[in-house]
């Protein structure tokens, strides 16, 4: 059975960006099975009112039913070192449960430590967020990601970054690198481009 999974962000008992999350499963089970059924946006919503500070609600899903829901208290982990990986094979075009690629990839580096997946020589993801680069001025994101989140889209709606290639030898040219996915808001995760290593 395939199954997907949804990760959304509860801030005081309401749910950010939750039009992209329905958008995603919209389009998900559009292209998997050529329906447009929609979860109960009354259950998600009583779930998330439960919680004051910021929490995960989370839940896998198929055709017509979810699975598994659940609202958690959320901060984010610490991350203190990225690496650059390259491998020009994995897919995850669409949020699906199985994320054994990832996680195999994920495990090469320490808890501490995040990947960033390069393919071609241009930068996608890291395991678990889209990445912005700060140039001093602009917030890009590269037009290359795994996987095209919803906080990702909602920032480019906004206007808060923009999107552009970006090879692994720009890096350099760079400030600044932000973690962003429903849970980190641009800006909230941030290191150095210096350390990131492995720098071509």
């Amino acid at each position: 059975m395939c199954l997907f999974i949804e990760t959304m962000c509860v801030e005081q008992g309401r749910i950010i960006n939750l039009d992209y999350h329905l958008e995603r499963i919209k389009s998900t089970r559009k292209r998997f099975w050529n329906t447009e059924n929609m979860v109960s946006v009354d259950d998600l919503s009583a779930l998330a009112a439960t919680q004051n500070d910021r929490a995960k609600l989370r839940f896998t899903y198929d055709k017509e039913n979810i699975y598994d829901l659940s609202c958690t208290p959320y901060s984010i982990r610490k991350i203190e070192k990225l690496k650059i990986l390259i491998n020009n094979d994995i897919e995850y075009a669409y949020k699906s449960i199985d994320r054994s690629a990832l996680n195999l990839l994920k495990g090469q580096v320490k808890p501490s430590e995040e990947i960033v997946i390069v393919q071609q020589n241009h930068l996608t993801d890291t395991s678990y967020t889209n990445i912005a680069l700060f140039d001093g001025e602009l917030w890009i994101t590269p037009s290359t990601p795994l996987l095209n989140g919803t906080r990702r889209k909602q920032l480019l709606n906004a206007g808060k970054i923009i999107e552009r290639e970006v090879l692994v030898t720009d890096l350099n040219s760079f400030q600044s690198i932000s973690l962003i996915n429903a849970m980190i808001d641009l800006e909230e995760l941030v290191l150095p481009i210096s350390s990131i290593e492995n720098l071509l």
